[in-house]
């Protein structure tokens, strides 16, 4: 039995819904940007799943994801199909001249883990770790704006 921790984070950036958007949903550009992720691969005979593997300071998980909610320029929520349990979405509100980015991410702890751990220190490190994400997604949208592709 798992125990599952929810964490929501946001970050207004600096360039167009169309921008944040074709950039966010490139999923195996995020390594770029997401500390902890190591890898993404898109399957190509099912763009709705992706292989995900996480990494960091010497521990290693993967897990497979499946796309549940596509809409373009407002949500992408996914939920895992094996490996390490996890759900989330990922927002976006446009604004005059910038763009919301709303990251929601839960994932589960196996009962005897989550015994073991203070879930509220857990939590602290996985929300500045996000945040820190939406930080350097940022950057990389405004390096990207300068030079567009």
């Amino acid at each position: 039995m798992s125990d599952w921790l929810e964490h929501s984070v946001q970050i207004e950036v600096p360039a167009s819904i169309n921008l944040v958007w074709d950039l966010w949903s490139d999923l195996e550009k995020m390594p770029q940007w997401m500390k902890w992720i190591d890898s993404v691969e898109v399957l190509p005979d099912n763009p709705s799943l992706s292989r995900w593997k996480l990494a960091s300071s010497g521990f290693e998980f993967s897990w497979l994801s499946r796309i549940v909610k596509l809409q373009p320029h407002q949500i992408i929520q996914w939920e895992s199909v094996d490996g390490l349990p996890n759900r989330g979405a990922v927002r976006f509100y446009p604004r005059n001249q910038s763009s919301i980015v709303r990251l929601t991410v839960a994932y589960g702890i196996p009962g005897i883990l989550g015994q073991l751990m203070d879930s509220l220190f857990l939590g602290q490190i996985v929300e500045s770790t996000l945040k820190a994400d939406l930080e350097r997604f940022r950057e990389y949208v405004k390096k990207m704006n300068k030079n567009p592709y």
